[in-house]
Order: structure tokens, then C-alpha cells, then sequence
């Protein structure tokens, strides 16, 4: 029996050429490569049309070190418990204090209501999660922004190609962070990216190409200066010549999961479900589900692979705490995301469906 996979990479030859021409350079470090993390950054910036794009080495480097660009030292950070870990771990290194926000249940996204419940005089950033793909409210979030005076920072880990009022997300929020992983709409073996889009926008971004090399500034020939910490959070030329590929190809792939998404918004017999979006880049489809551990087992059964994203944050035991978050909460329990990559064929979308109306 064929089984398919939740997630799967969309490559073919061109990939393959150019991983072998990095491999035969014989530079693979971006530091001293043959240009292609740099070409991929001036083209990432021209698809989405922000002001300056740093690229690193994955999206939870992305999240670590937007953040440092602002001083959170006993500050808070809203953002919804309803995401990876990484993105609230991200807070935390940068000794900022995150304060959990409640989703919208159609969405699944931050609820922009409950962020304003939320904001204090510590509060120093709001950050939402794209989540599934699916733009969160940024006209609401953005006023609250503008209205505390707070900074804007989007975790946009599954937002590859979405959009927002016409534009790119990437072009909205002071910083931006993307992910590359392989399961990602746009895939590498690992990489990340931080969009900029700030009048600051140019000492941002020479902060940020030190921090993601060890804090190295001012380097001539086998001189350099450290000013602050930083990490080696540099992309490798191998990722960074697939993702030029890849970024080619990125609408017309995200055109076949929104078309995939627009069949099972339709033939999928549940009223808890993703909603339809032509903006949405469906990283991947959640329905929500009461029998969720039976669920996913029948499908199995059956060869397809399904998944939970996430459990809450604020479950976990370094987070735990008595925080009430009830729309969190019950995603967490019933949630199963679903198949949606390109890869699938149309016998795979009949199935996948046919099987979710029978077992829910």
C-alpha cells in the first residue's frame, strides 16, 4: 500500500545540478562561498518587497535573533500558546517574559481581542503566529501596535507566500521570520531568513549579519573585532542554492495546496475545519476532531500520515501554570493536520477525504 506522507518536498533535477555545483566549488560556508546565500537574500527581498532580508540557519536562528534587536530584559512578549516551542523559547533567551494570548477559533491564529486584554506598561512586542499559513489579523494587531507603541514581530515559520491586503507577508511587522525546513512550502536542508522593514532598517541589518557570526564585526584580512554575543547562525551555500530554486517555484506550488485546501474546505464533512483563504499558503490543513486518537490510527491503517500541531506551550512543564486558555486548549486536544504538499495526486485528495468523512 503507497503510503502518503504529511509532509514532502517538491524537487527534480534542477536541485540536484545545483547542489553538485556547491559540492564541486569546494566552498560550502556561505563566509567564504561561491554568493548564493547572498543572491538568495537580494532575491527574497525582491519577492516579498521589504527593506533588507538576513538569511540564517533555521527559523528558530530567525526568531533569536529578531528579538535581540530589542532589549527585553524583564519585558513582555504576547504571543499565543498555540505554536512551536521554538517561538516561546525565543523570548525566553532574550530574558524577555512571554505572556500567552488566546486563538480566534476560526483561525486558530492570535486572537487581536485578547492580545488588548493583555498589554501592560512592560509590554515590548507582539508576535504573532501565521499559523498553518493562515495570515493572522494584522490590520488589528498593527493598530494595537501603533496604539501602545509597541514593536511588531511575526513568526511567519509556515507563512511561506502568504499575503496580507495584497502584500507579502514579510513586509508588514519591524522584523519578520521565516523557516526552510525540509517540510516546509519553501525547503532546504535548513535555513531561515529575517525580513526588515523598519526606517532603522540599515543598522538592523548590520547588527544582525554580526549576531549570526559569533558578534565578528570590522573584519579586515585577518583582523576583527567583537561587540556583542552572537552565534554561528550562518546559512550554508547548499541550502541557500536550493532555496533559489525553490523560490521560483513557490506561487505555482502554493497555487496546488490552495487548491487542495479549496477541495477539502468544500468535501470535508466537519463544521471544525481550516477555513478557505486565497491568501493562505497551507502549509498544511487542520480539522479539529473528538475522537482524534482513533482518528489518526484508521487513517494510518490506511497509509496516510497525519499529525498534531501542537500541544500548547503553556503545557508543557517549563511553562505550565494555572493560565486558563480555552479556545488553546481544546485545538490542542482535538487537532490533526492533514496532508497537502503538491506531491499528492488526485487519487491521494479522494482518499484523504473519503477516509476523514467515514472516521469523524
Amino acid at each position: 500500500m503507497k503510503k502518503i506522507k504529511l509532509f514532502d518536498p517538491v524537487i527534480d533535477k534542477k536541485e540536484e545540478y545545483a547542489i553538485i555545483k556547491v559540492l564541486k566549488s569546494g566552498f560550502w560556508a556561505s563566509g567564504a562561498g561561491i554568493g548564493n546565500v547572498l543572491k538568495f537574500e537580494k532575491e527574497f527581498k525582491k519577492y516579498i518587497g521589504s527593506d533588507e532580508c538576513v538569511a540564517v540557519n533555521s527559523g528558530t536562528a530567525a526568531l533569536n535573533l529578531a528579538l535581540s534587536l530589542i532589549d527585553l530584559k524583564d519585558k513582555e512578549v504576547i504571543l499565543p500558546s498555540f505554536t512551536f516551542v521554538s517561538t516561546v523559547h525565543a523570548v525566553i533567551v532574550n530574558r524577555g517574559i512571554p505572556v500567552f494570548a488566546d486563538i480566534d477559533p476560526h483561525t486558530l491564529c492570535i486572537d487581536p481581542d485578547n492580545i488588548r486584554k493583555l498589554i501592560t506598561k512592560k509590554t515590548k512586542v507582539i508576535l504573532p503566529v501565521h499559523f498553518g499559513g493562515m495570515p493572522s489579523d494584522l490590520l488589528k494587531i498593527t493598530n494595537i501596535c501603533k496604539e501602545y507603541q509597541v514593536n511588531l514581530i511575526e513568526d511567519a515559520a509556515h507563512a511561506m507566500g502568504t499575503s496580507y491586503k495584497n502584500k507579502k507577508i514579510g513586509k508588514h511587522g519591524m522584523a519578520v521570520c521565516f523557516s526552510f525546513h525540509p517540510v516546509k512550502n519553501l525547503a532546504m536542508p535548513t535555513g531561515g531568513l529575517i525580513s526588515l522593514n523598519h526606517k532603522n532598517h540599515k543598522n538592523m541589518k548590520k547588527k544582525l549579519i554580526a549576531k549570526r557570526w559569533c558578534g565578528i564585526t570590522n573584519r579586515m584580512d585577518n583582523d576583527y573585532d567583537v561587540r556583542d554575543l552572537g552565534w554561528n547562525y550562518y546559512m550554508n551555500e547548499f541550502s541557500a542554492a536550493i532555496g533559489l530554486i525553490q523560490l521560483k517555484k513557490i506561487d505555482r506550488l502554493n497555487k496546488i495546496r490552495r487548491n487542495i485546501a479549496n477541495r477539502y474546505s468544500k468535501e470535508i464533512n466537519l463544521e471544525q475545519k481550516m477555513p478557505f483563504d486565497k491568501d493562505c499558503s497551507y502549509h498544511f490543513y487542520w480539522i479539529l476532531v473528538k475522537n482524534r486518537r482513533i482518528f489518526r490510527k484508521k487513517l494510518h491503517q490506511f497509509g496516510i500520515e497525519t499529525g498534531t500541531h501542537y500541544k500548547p506551550v503553556h503545557m508543557f512543564s517549563m511553562y505550565k501554570s494555572k493560565l486558563r486558555l480555552p479556545q488553546t486548549e481544546l485545538a490542542g486536544k482535538q487537532i490533526v493536520t492533514l496532508p497537502i504538499h503538491p506531491n499528492l495526486t488526485n487519487n491521494d485528495i479522494d482518499k484523504i477525504i473519503r477516509l476523514t468523512n467515514k472516521f469523524t
